[in-house]
Formats: structure tokens, C-alpha cells, sequence
């Protein structure tokens, strides 16, 4: 019986924790978990579609919740709502700015430059510290000046 139990519990947590553990104080950042994302005018599925995203890993920013909507921002400042089970809390980022960035082996200018990046793309957000954020690209990793990301620092 207590087995029963807690298998039903560990169930019942995992179902529900993608969106509960996307209730917290707004706002705050998330990123796209879909390949493809609805954005409505409003937080129900009668709401008319006002953009679909086709970007997985996009940072959003969270700045309202309703039950199972969120009100969100993309980086060219577009709100709208999304179902809250389809954005994920792990950090992504995108770079913004002219140009192409450098990503450096270490955070510091000084360091080797591993490779160039240019606005627009999209990876995955490690930590920030001193205004340099570690940053990941499928497989490819390095240091970029935090000001280069939108999705780095306070939503």
C-alpha cells in the first residue's frame, strides 16, 4: 500500500512539474521547450494565434502568470500568451547587437578567440559572473560579454 502511494505521488509529481515549477515571482526568464509554440492574444486556447514560434531554446521573458498561461516577451519585445507546459526553465540566451561576437576560451578579451557568432543565434545559457556568461552552441562552448546576450542577467 505505501508503495502504491508513493508511486502515485512520484506520478503525480512529475506530470504537474514542468508548469508548477514555472509559478514563481514574475518576471523571470524561461526558453521555448516546443519546436513549435503558439503566442495567443489572450491565456486560453480561444484566444486567436497571433505568432507561432518555430525556435526551440528561445529565451522568453516571463511577466505575468495566469493559471496555465504565461504572458511573455521575446527578445524584438512581442508579448503574448503561451501555454506554460511548452517553456522550460533552463536558460538560453540569443545574441543581439551588431556584428558578429567573439567567443573567447576564457572571460576575458584578452584571451583566445574560439570561434565568431552573429546576432541571432541561439544557445544555451551557463553562468554569469563579472558581466561574461558562459555560453554553449550544440557542442561548442566559450565565454561572451554578458551586454552581447538577451536572456543573461535581471528579466
Amino acid at each position: 500500500m505505501i508503495a502504491r502511494l508513493s508511486a502515485l505521488l512520484v506520478a503525480v509529481l512529475l506530470v504537474s512539474s514542468p508548469a508548477s515549477a514555472q509559478d514563481r515571482e514574475v518576471p523571470y526568464w524561461a526558453s521555448i521547450r516546443a519546436k513549435e509554440l503558439n503566442m495567443r492574444v489572450g491565456p486560453s486556447e480561444d484566444y486567436k494565434i497571433d505568432w507561432v514560434y518555430r525556435r526551440k531554446g528561445l529565451p522568453v521573458k516571463v511577466i505575468r502568470v495566469m493559471e496555465g498561461w504565461r504572458l511573455i516577451e521575446d527578445p524584438d519585445g512581442t508579448q503574448g500568451w503561451v501555454v506554460a507546459r511548452l517553456l522550460t526553465d533552463e536558460r538560453g540566451a540569443i545574441v543581439v547587437g551588431e556584428g558578429e561576437s567573439a567567443i573567447y576560451a576564457k572571460p576575458d578579451r584578452s584571451s583566445t578567440v574560439k570561434w565568431r557568432i552573429e546576432p541571432g543565434v541561439v544557445g544555451t545559457l551557463g553562468d554569469c559572473d563579472d558581466n561574461w556568461c558562459e555560453f554553449a552552441v550544440d557542442n561548442r562552448r566559450g565565454y561572451v560579454p554578458q551586454q552581447r546576450l538577451w536572456g543573461a542577467g535581471e528579466p
